[in-house]
């Protein structure tokens, strides 16, 4: 099915993108792990948010989601892996599928894990972040998973059922090692784990690697006065734009992100 808006987040700067996308009858796919994993639903009581002083992080995100919901907007659990902008239509994918929007709002909030050693290197030469995705080309052959995706455990245990030698590695330290293709990986101790493949089954990808060609800076997406990116159709909001990381700001840019994104569309 295509959307007008897709949504790649489930924080409050996406949850507010998505209710003022349906407020104007437009349609919309949420794509995040569940709101309620969310950093901010940790959070005793905010003091500093306009109009709902002392309001708990999970009854915030909680009563964005419903709201969201109530409004029609559509949820899907799973992690976005690629954005493409495809002239006048944007694909994401997700895991193993794919959907298609008229523009899509990047609202992943703030990577804090830097690349590792040979991950660009390798990508797509050995490296992923899908194992079902790409699983059935290392059919028996050795992998090694690393990662704290919520569906950690099933995509291991996928890879094992089709005959995978699967080795389970801790992301902090880990190098990639490889020419042409991944030959093996390095933990932080300096061991080394010959394999064939690598699974970085990652909560969220950095945003630069999620849109090849994305222009960020200093580590933040770049984005305009309308909060449009360098790429056609893809637009962000919220912490993954940059200082100051405050939900007053990814709230209201999550509203100009979906304001200018509708009236691009016309």
């Amino acid at each position: 099915m295509n959307y007008d808006l897709l949504i790649v987040g489930g924080g409050p700067a996406g949850l507010t993108a998505a209710i003022h996308a349906r407020a104007r009858d437009k349609s919309v796919l949420v794509i995040s792990n569940d709101p309620l994993s969310s950093p901010l639903c940790k959070a005793p009581a905010m003091a500093n948010y306009p109009g709902l002083p002392g309001v708990t992080g999970r009854e915030l995100v909680e009563r964005l989601v419903k709201q969201a919901r109530d409004l029609g907007a559509e949820f899907r659990q799973g992690r976005a892996l690629s954005v493409m902008p495809m002239g006048k239509s944007v694909m994401v994918s997700v895991e193993n599928d794919a959907v298609e929007g008229r523009a899509v709002i990047l609202t992943p909030g703030v990577s804090r894990a830097a690349p590792l050693n040979g991950e660009a290197e390798l990508l797509g030469r050995g490296v992923s972040y899908c194992a079902t995705c790409d699983g059935m080309f290392y059919r028996g052959k050795s992998v090694v998973c690393a990662g704290d995706a919520p569906n950690f455990e099933e995509e291991v245990e996928f890879l094992r059922s089709i005959g995978c030698q699967v080795e389970v590695k801790r992301l902090a330290g880990l190098s990639i090692l490889g020419g042409d293709g991944v030959t093996g990986v390095r933990n932080a101790k300096g061991e080394e784990t010959p394999c064939q493949g690598v699974f970085l089954l990652r909560a969220s990808i950095a945003p630069a690697q999620l849109a090849p060609g994305l222009e960020t800076e200093g580590g933040y997406i770049k984005v305009d006065g309308r909060m449009a990116t360098n790429l056609p159709g893809v637009y962000a909001a919220g912490d993954c734009t940059g200082q100051p990381l405050q939900l007053a700001k990814a709230v209201g840019q999550g509203q100009k992100a979906a304001h200018f994104a509708m009236e691009a569309m016309g």
